[in-house]
């Protein structure tokens, strides 16, 4: 069960990891993500093969070659991906784990709980970092009523 406890002890960590930040096409979540989270004062770092500069930032192929530690990542790649994503997180030594609402595996899920990892899954991070841009305000209040915001 995702606590609020859980959601914010992640985004209490101010530098990130993020996968899932596409060279190609600019209007994908996970580019949205990352530039409304470095808006909101997170230090973010792009991890992707590439280790293009993409979003204007240079990206690292790899967690350990991050030029310095990060309290958590967020994934936002194919659930097929996201298991992989989560192993190489925890060979780095990476605890706390969001997976983006459809990013989420059974195996990558059970592997961050099998790793001790604190693991976030089926929200939207959009949906609880702050400042909250003002369109995902209703959808939070609706969530709200109908129970289904972590206590």
């Amino acid at each position: 069960m995702i606590t609020k406890a859980m959601i914010e002890e992640f985004l209490a960590q101010r530098t990130l990891a993020i996968v899932g930040v596409s060279r190609t096409n600019k209007n994908k979540f996970g580019n949205a993500a990352f530039k409304d989270l470095k808006e909101k004062g997170y230090k973010m770092f792009i991890v992707h093969p590439s280790g293009e500069v993409i979003e204007g930032q240079q990206s690292y192929t790899i967690f350990k070659a991050l030029p310095e530690p990060v309290g958590g990542v967020l994934v936002v790649v194919p659930p097929a991906q996201a298991v992989k994503v989560v192993q190489e997180a925890h060979e780095a030594g990476i605890s706390r784990i969001w997976l983006q609402q459809g990013a989420e595996s059974r195996e990558a899920i059970q592997f961050c709980q099998d790793n001790g990892m604190s693991v976030v899954y089926g929200k939207c991070i959009m949906m609880f970092a702050q400042p909250m841009k003002f369109f995902h305000k209703p959808h939070k209040w609706v969530m709200g009523v109908l129970g289904q915001l972590p206590k």
